[in-house]
């Protein structure tokens, strides 16, 4: 099996250390509450600095980019490694690859991942995509993710139809609330909350309706997130 490019890895780290700012960094680590520290490279930074390394890279087959997406984020020393790691998974060269078979990466990637700026990152330009474009493969995923122990597997699974406008499967969207809309963590609550609230931009009819007939079922925050715009 195909090993990771250690090359592309390498130049990862080398193009974010160039956009270091140790000033910023303390900061940036302390608003994540990472226990990860941080290089101090801001997302626009980020984006110049990887720029030419994802021009040039060419990865040769699925294992191995899959490999390195692992290894850069597995072996991260520094949060922005794990942005970058993500910025490799979502690569343009890499999408023919986007297919149901990425399910085992994608979960390591949220569990592992464990907090808000990762597993949305996951959820709303991996996940998402992924149901658009394999509905059938990736709907029974996204029922067993909602229900599973894992609190970031379940907020992917809410959240796993974002950007999908008037495409969502509507009865996916109302399984995977019902199977959260007890639990008290704040992840999940807010995560009801803007899948609804995503939704009412495309189609507000529908929104108030389950509004209408479920809102006493959530709670007061997915409830006030899901109506911000209506």
């Amino acid at each position: 099996m195909p090993g990771p490019d250690h090359d592309v890895v390498r130049d990862v780290r080398a193009a974010l250390r160039t956009a270091t700012d140790a000033d910023r960094a303390p900061a940036m680590q302390a608003y994540m509450k990472s226990e990860m520290p941080f290089l101090g490279v801001t997302k626009p930074a980020r984006t110049t600095a990887l720029r030419p390394v994802l021009r040039d890279w060419h990865p040769s087959d699925r294992a191995g980019w899959e490999a390195t997406v692992r290894l850069l984020w597995d072996d991260a020393a520094f949060r922005e490694e794990r942005y970058a790691a993500l910025a490799l998974l979502t690569a343009r060269r890499a999408l023919a690859w986007h297919d149901p078979g990425l399910v085992p990466l994608v979960e390591h990637l949220v569990v592992t991942g464990a907090w808000w700026d990762l597993v949305d990152e996951v959820a709303g330009h991996t996940v998402a995509p992924l149901h658009r474009a394999f509905p059938d493969e990736m709907a029974p995923v996204i029922r067993l993710w909602s229900v599973h122990d894992d609190l970031w597997l379940r907020r992917t699974a809410v959240l796993a139809q974002l950007g999908s406008g008037t495409a969502t499967d509507t009865d996916l969207l109302s399984d995977v609330i019902a199977a959260n809309a007890d639990r008290s963590e704040f992840w999940l609550r807010k995560a009801i909350g803007w899948a609804l609230r995503d939704l009412a931009h495309r189609d507000p009819e529908w929104v108030r309706a389950y509004l209408a007939s479920h809102g006493d079922a959530l709670s007061p925050l997915s409830r006030r997130e899901a109506a911000k715009h209506l």
